[in-house]
């Protein structure tokens, strides 16, 4: 009786071991988690005012949540450099401080698309500055470059045994803005260019996450372009698509095995702009069969955050998504409460 006793006491520390061990291995072999966010931009009327309270300030209350995932994602609407040549052809320019690109790194971005209308507003030398600054922060990019070629190369992480691949593109005005074989520039948001990009991205990597910066500034709707861009990246092989550029929120759509946010809204962004009130946060995970986009309601609007994007909770939070539902609604796509968390799984 005692050694039957002993014996069953054996077997079942035996079990609570390999229980443990299995419980100590899986966080090395589970999902990938990926933080994508819209707009950052430092520059401009306020930039001043952000630099006196650091440049880390716009990114501290959100630290904590940036630091839950693997990589982070965010859209670097200036270029960061002190020279470079104005473009003068439109009304808004911008011109960060180097300095952002250590404030990105320290908050925990990982990379940054540069595909949209505000990278070379200081021309191909800003764009080298800010290139050279982001690599000596370590933060990795993709949208532009200088040339076509460089502009179109994907950034590829490996993350617990499988690669994710990173593109970036641009279908806003001014078309000068693009890149060309001898030209620095974005990369146009152009079927010839992202489709064969994304298909090579997909024979290399297990994840292929695509950002495009589109449709219409301060408004809801998804342009009937926006979505033909966007399904055409799904069945090429990309698993996400990351818009923004509107600089508030619009819907989503869970389209084949992808899922597509057409415009996160405005994270940090340095304007008083009153449309621009709610942005979000998605949090990918992607792996051993799950495959769940989680929303993370922002409150953007600087008068009461003051260029420091904070996460909603409760009752704000739940108005939020229900806005974000019903600018889905064209989309047959809805962001349920799964698990204590407003997701969507693909």
């Amino acid at each position: 009786m005692q050694k039957s006793l002993m014996n069953h006491l054996i077997l079942r520390s035996i079990l609570v071991l390999s229980i443990c061990f299995s419980c100590v291995r899986m966080p090395m072999a589970g999902d990938i988690v990926i933080n994508a966010v819209g707009d950052v931009m430092l520059a401009g009327r306020w930039a001043n005012d952000i630099k006196a309270r650091g440049y880390a300030y716009p990114f501290e209350a959100v630290k904590g949540e940036l630091a839950a995932a693997d990589i982070n994602l965010a859209n670097l609407e200036s270029p960061l450099g002190k020279g470079g040549r104005e473009y003068t052809g439109k009304k808004f320019r911008f011109r960060g401080a180097p300095e952002v690109a250590t404030a990105l790194a320290d908050a925990g971005f990982d990379v940054v698309t540069l595909a949209n209308n505000h990278i070379m507003d200081y021309g191909a030398g800003a764009l080298s500055e800010t290139l050279v600054s982001l690599d000596k922060a370590d933060v990795a990019w993709i949208g532009a470059g200088k040339s076509l070629i460089e502009a179109r190369k994907s950034a590829v992480f490996e993350v617990k045994g499988k690669k994710v691949a990173f593109l970036g593109y641009s279908l806003t005005q001014p078309t000068e803005f693009f890149a060309g074989p001898r030209r620095a520039g974005t990369a146009p948001g152009y079927e010839q260019y992202f489709v064969p990009d994304i298909s090579a991205a997909r024979k290399e990597a297990d994840y292929v996450i695509v950002s495009f910066h589109w449709g219409k500034e301060g408004s809801g709707k998804v342009q009937a372009y926006q979505r033909a861009a966007a399904r055409k990246a799904i069945l090429a092989g990309a698993d996400a698509v990351i818009g923004h550029h509107p600089h508030v929120l619009q819907g989503v759509e869970r389209f084949r095995n992808g899922i597509i946010f057409y415009s996160l809204g405005n994270f940090a962004f340095a304007s008083k702009s009153r449309t621009a009130e709610y942005g979000a946060m998605v949090r990918l995970r992607l792996g051993h069969g799950r495959r769940e986009a989680e929303v993370l309601p922002l409150d953007v609007l600087s008068r009461r955050v003051h260029f420091q994007p904070r996460l909603l909770k409760g009752q704000q939070a739940l108005q939020v998504i229900s806005e974000m539902n019903r600018l889905s609604l064209p989309m047959k796509t809805r962001i349920d409460l799964i698990d204590g968390r407003y997701a969507i799984r693909f």
